[in-house]
C-alpha cells in the first residue's frame, strides 16, 4: 500500500498550519515524521485519520481517499483515551468490535497481543491499576487490535523504561517486517534513528527534508574520521597525527563511550592516507570510522533546537 499526502493546506482562523504538505509512505517501511512543537505533525496525522478535512489538497491510499481505509488503520495517539476504571479485556474487545471484528475474535486477538508485549497478566485488570509504562503497552495493543495495514504511532515510547521500550520496538519492527506501513512520530531521536528507514521533517508547516535516512546521512561531507587507539592513549595518538598535512582540525571525542580523536580532513578522499599514516606511526587502532551526522544534528540544522521537538 502507499499513502500519498498531496499539497494539503490547513488553517485555523488566521493561522496557516499546513502549507502545501506533500509526502508518501509505503508498506514495509517505517517513516519517522519529525518536527518541533507547532510544526504541524498532529494536524497532519488528524487529516490522514479523517478527523477533520484539509482546506485543500488530498490524502489517498492506493489512489483512493483515505476515509475508505479507516478500518485498516491502527492509531496510537499521543493523548491517551482509555477508560481507567474499566476492565482492559472489555475495552479491547469493544474497540475491536468498533473496528469490525467479531467479539470472540477481538478477545482472542487482544490476549495474543498482550502476550507478545508481556502484559497478559493485566488482561482482567482495570487500567488505573497499571503503571504508565504498562498502560502504554495496552494502548499499543489496541492500536494493533484489528491487524491494521497502516499503523500510525504518535510518541509510542512515552513512559517506557528501556526493557519495555525494547519489547515495543521489537513488536513494531515485526509489524513493518510483515509488510505493513508504519508512520512514526517521536521526539526520541535515538529511537527514530534506530527504527525508521525514511524520515520526513516538517517545520513551520513546510516539509524541509524527506528521504531515506541512510542516503541523507551519506549526502553530507564525509571528511570527519574518528580514531580510537587500542591502548586508550589519546594524547599520544593526537601528537603523532597532529602535523599530518591532510588534517585541518583535531578534537578529543567521547562519543558512544569510545574516547578518541575526531579529525577533520582537508579532503574526504584523504581517509586512506590518514589510516596508513597512523599505522605507520606504530599506533594500534581499536576503531577507524567515518563520522556521519546524527539525526539530532540533521534535525537541528533543518528545524532548530531539538529540545523543542515532539
Amino acid at each position: 500500500m502507499q499513502l500519498t499526502v498531496d499539497k494539503i493546506n490547513k488553517s485555523f482562523g488566521p493561522k496557516h498550519v499546513l502549507k502545501d504538505i506533500s509526502f508518501t509512505a509505503k508498506s514495509g517501511v517505517a517513516l519517522g515524521f519529525l518536527g518541533r512543537n507547532g510544526a504541524g505533525k498532529t494536524t497532519t496525522i488528524r487529516i490522514i485519520m479523517d478527523l477533520f478535512p484539509a482546506d485543500s489538497g488530498s490524502v489517498t491510499i492506493d489512489g483512493k481517499p483515505s476515509r475508505h481505509f479507516l478500518k485498516k488503520i491502527g492509531y496510537l495517539p499521543e493523548e491517551r483515551g482509555l477508560y481507567p476504571k474499566r476492565i482492559i479485556a472489555d475495552q479491547m474487545a469493544y474497540i475491536g468490535e468498533l473496528r469490525g471484528m467479531k467479539p470472540s475474535a477481538a478477545r482472542e486477538r487482544s490476549l495474543a497481543l498482550l502476550k507478545k508485549l508481556g502484559a497478559e497478566e493485566y488482561y482482567k485488570k482495570k487500567l488505573s491499576t497499571l503503571s504508565k509504562g504498562n498502560q502504554q503497552k495496552i494502548q499499543l495493543a489496541i492500536s494493533l487490535i484489528n491487524d491494521p495495514e497502516i499503523v500510525i504511532l504518535d510518541e509510542p515510547f512515552s513512559g517506557l523504561d528501556p526493557v519495555n521500550a525494547t519489547i515495543l520496538k521489537n513488536l513494531v519492527r515485526e509489524v513493518a517486517d510483515e509488510g505493513r506501513m508504519v508512520f512514526f512520530s517521536s521526539h526520541e531521536m535515538s529511537y527514530v534513528e534506530e527504527f525508521c528507514d525514511d524520515i520526513c521533517i516538517i517545520n513551520d508547516g513546510h516539509i524541509v527534508l524527506i528521504g531515506n535516512l541512510r542516503e541523507i546521512k551519506r549526502s553530507y561531507p564525509r571528511n570527519r574520521v574518528s580514531l580510537v587507539p587500542d591502548d586508550g592513549n589519546v594524547p599520544a595518538l593526537t601528537n603523532k597525527i597532529r602535523s599530518l598535512p591532510a588534517i585541518s582540525d583535531i578534537i578529543v571525542s567521547a562519543e558512544d563511550g569510545n574516547k578518541g580523536s575526531v579529525v577533520t580532513l582537508r579532503d574526504e578522499k584523504d581517509k586512506n592516507k590518514i589510516f596508513n599514516a597512523v599505522l605507520a606511526s606504530g599506533v594500534d587502532l581499536d576503531s577507524f570510522q567515518v563520522m556521519e551526522p546524527t539525526l539530532t544534528e540533521i534535525f537541528v540544522e533543518k528545524a532548530g533546537d531539538i529540545n523543542e521537538a515532539v
